[in-house]
């Protein structure tokens, strides 16, 4: 028997080496996971015996009882690689494998494909939530992450402008359109906008200051011209009028009026656009901008990208504008030791793991994304190799229990 028992604790010691070896060779793996073997004694159990004496009956040995996967965190390293995205926290990055088959991974090393697909070295594909332009999920059926980067995106012609600025209350002179004469108080501005096919269209405006409405309550005005329709032409008229309040706030428009902006393309004949003058004041400073902005914008091609802790992909173009473009979706299971490792750096559901509860990350129990990051494999190095010593002094002292048992059997073979 002793030679069963010893021969149980090499095979034992020699699969705590395969083990101890295999976290020692991952030790620059990102995302990987260290594993620990766990044993079990073995006993003889003979029919009839009593609890009581089974006590004095001897075991038979060792055997692993597990190879258990510890899923502490790793250490973060920057890699300044956009692509690249550590999850600190809970949560895996959820794959899909090359033949369809859904796969769960910590190791965020991604690349891009040649039709823009966000992709690990062996082909995986990151799956993830689509969203609208702002970073808002469209749905909570995730799929696989694609970047727009063949084709530009499209041109938006404007529909919005917002102004802000402050009106010199000090102004008091009046533009007469009766007499049409200088002098009177005047000041502009001016901004680009765009066609519905990008074409970049300039827009200035002035305000000239207009006779006060006697109220009450009494109001100052201010009307707003555009440069193609100047005020000194009778024949034309203001966009609108601004009317302030003792105070300097605006009191009038209450809701942002629409303007008709002409453009030279014959096909694109005029812009219609709000304009929100809600920020504007009239108060004893200089005449001053603070804002002015529009929501128009030529086509443009796909420059960067990067990647919030939320998991919104954003993605950057060459005519200034960001986009999300999708949202990195993350997986947890109730059993994270129930997982079965697939090599790659992957780990496939089992009935112990349990299905995957998704997510977003930083909700709930997920963790937040790093873009730029990597964790480092949780292999303590210094420890491994300890524990390597330890399973070789082991492996030792059963062939040795070995050998001594043989020289007890020697001894009896030679008894004469």
């Amino acid at each position: 028997m002793a030679f069963q028992t010893g021969l149980s604790g090499l095979n034992a010691s020699s699969k705590n080496l395969d083990v101890v070896g295999n976290n020692i060779a991952n030790v620059n793996t990102a995302g990987f996971k260290f594993s620990r073997t766990e044993f079990t004694s073995l006993v003889a159990s003979s029919i009839g015996q009593s609890t009581s004496t089974s006590t004095n009956t001897a075991g038979l040995g060792v055997a692993v009882d597990a190879v258990a996967q510890q899923f502490t965190q790793g250490n973060l390293t920057i890699t300044g690689n956009a692509l690249d995205i550590a999850i600190n926290g809970a949560g895996f990055f959820q794959l899909e494998l090359t033949d369809g088959s859904i796969a769960y991974s910590r190791a965020g090393n991604f690349k891009l494909d040649n039709t823009g697909t966000i992709i690990t070295n062996t082909g995986a594909k990151l799956r993830g939530y689509p969203t609208d332009v702002t970073g808002v999920a469209t749905s909570t059926t995730p799929g696989p992450l694609s970047l727009p980067t063949g084709a530009p995106i499209p041109a938006q012609a404007t529909t919005a402008i917002t102004a802000e600025f402050n009106l010199p209350a000090s102004a008091t002179t009046v533009y007469n359109r009766t007499t049409n004469t200088p002098p009177y108080t005047t000041y502009g501005t001016a901004l680009t906008v765009f066609d519905s096919q990008g074409n970049a269209i300039p827009f200035s405006v002035s305000m000239t200051r207009a006779a006060s409405t006697a109220g009450p309550p009494a109001l100052d005005n201010w009307q707003v011209w555009s440069s193609d329709a100047p005020p000194t032409n009778l024949a034309n008229t203001p966009l609108f009028t601004l009317s302030f309040d003792a105070t300097g706030a605006l009191v009038s428009p209450t809701v942002p009026p629409t303007v008709t902006i002409d453009t030279p393309s014959p096909t694109t004949p005029s812009i219609s656009a709000t304009v929100d003058v809600s920020g504007v004041t009239q108060f004893a400073s200089a005449f001053g901008v603070t804002k002015l902005s529009q929501d128009g914008y030529t086509s443009g091609s796909f420059v960067s990208l990067t990647i919030a802790e939320t998991g919104v992909i954003t993605a950057r173009y060459s005519n200034g504008e960001s986009q999300a473009a999708g949202m990195v979706a993350l997986a947890d299971f109730r059993n994270v030791q129930g997982l079965a490792p697939m090599g790659g750096n992957n780990w496939a559901e089992t009935f112990t793991s349990g299905q995957p509860l998704l997510g977003q990350p930083g909700t709930g129990k997920f963790g937040l994304t790093r873009s730029g990051a990597l964790e480092d494999s949780n292999v303590d190095l210094t420890a491994e190799l300890v524990n390597m010593m330890n399973a070789q002094r082991a492996y030792q002292a059963n062939a040795q229990t070995i050998k001594t048992q043989d020289q007890v059997m020697q001894t009896l073979v030679n008894l004469r």
